[in-house]
């Protein structure tokens, strides 16, 4: 069995290109960065940052063309794929991922919009009014304001 499965979490770069396919699919590309922090062999701090091309198709793509824009965060779910053209003579490679399910990440108030799309383009749809606000990273979780007695636990 093979496994192609990439989850990144990160910031646009730039904001989404919609387009449509001559099938009248439509279609959203943009790019995500990553980063990550690390110690050399020096032991001082270093930080890479990466990008990453990412491709959605159908009802998702209208929903991220609609919400997201240059420098909103989001976390991508789908399969790493490598495409090929020529141009010019010469042959040219993308890899890229397409993406199965995109959620939107916090805004800076706190809150989060989520568009969560399966297989195939058919998802959910949350419009901006109907999020719930989470705090500290809840991401639309209601907390119990009271604390919790470990002996109501049934486990």
């Amino acid at each position: 069995m093979y496994i192609n499965k990439a989850m990144l979490f990160g910031n646009l770069t730039r904001d989404p290109e919609l387009r449509a396919l001559p099938s009248g699919m439509n279609v959203v590309n943009f790019s995500i960065a990553t980063n990550r922090t690390y110690k050399d062999r020096d032991g001082k701090k270093q930080e890479q940052t990466d990008f990453h091309n990412v491709v959605v198709f159908g009802r998702q793509a209208d929903i991220v063309n609609q919400y997201l824009k240059k420098g909103s965060s989001v976390f991508v779910e789908g399969r790493m794929q490598t495409r090929s053209w020529e141009k010019d003579g010469e042959k040219k490679y993308r890899t890229e991922v397409v993406a199965d399910r995109v959620q939107f990440g916090p805004k800076g108030s706190g809150s989060a919009r989520s568009a969560d799309a399966g297989q195939g383009g058919q998802g959910n749809e949350l419009p901006p009014d109907d999020m719930s606000s989470g705090g500290g990273g809840g991401a639309g979780i209601d907390y119990p304001k009271d604390d919790i007695n470990p002996d109501d636990i049934p486990f």
